[in-house]
């Protein structure tokens, strides 16, 4: 069950004009990530209804959302914030879900671990 509403959700985006059902779409996958990556923490409830409204709000500006960072007029042109690999940085909102999430767990979803294997013998 989702934490967050998409009115509560556009509240913190200056930018975005989608539908309320849209924003809903991102909300599930917020709550779904959100949930895997801090469920099992000591956050409490006050704590991940923001983190989920800001990964929420994060999502819609990767996507439907984008925020210009420099427009220009005469041949019409925008350059975009971020990029994909830049992940939870991307976006001022995937920024503050990492201020947020005291845990670090968030910026570091989709991210490899390495692992070492120790050889024992060579015989």
């Amino acid at each position: 069950m989702a934490r967050v509403t998409a009115t509560e959700v556009k509240q913190i985006m200056d930018n975005c004009t989608v539908d309320d059902t849209i924003v809903d779409v991102f909300i599930v996958s917020a709550n779904g990530v959100v949930t895997e990556a801090l469920g099992g923490t000591n956050a409490g409830a006050i704590l991940l209804k923001e983190i989920e409204r800001w990964f929420a709000a994060h999502m819609l500006a990767s996507t439907l959302c984008r925020m210009a960072t420099d427009e220009k007029l005469g041949e019409a042109s925008v350059k975009y914030t971020g990029l994909f690999r830049e992940n939870l940085s991307s976006t001022p909102y995937g920024q503050t879900v990492m201020l947020l999430d005291y845990t670090g767990n968030m910026a570091n979803i989709g991210k490899k671990k390495a692992s070492i294997h120790a050889i024992t013998s060579f015989d």
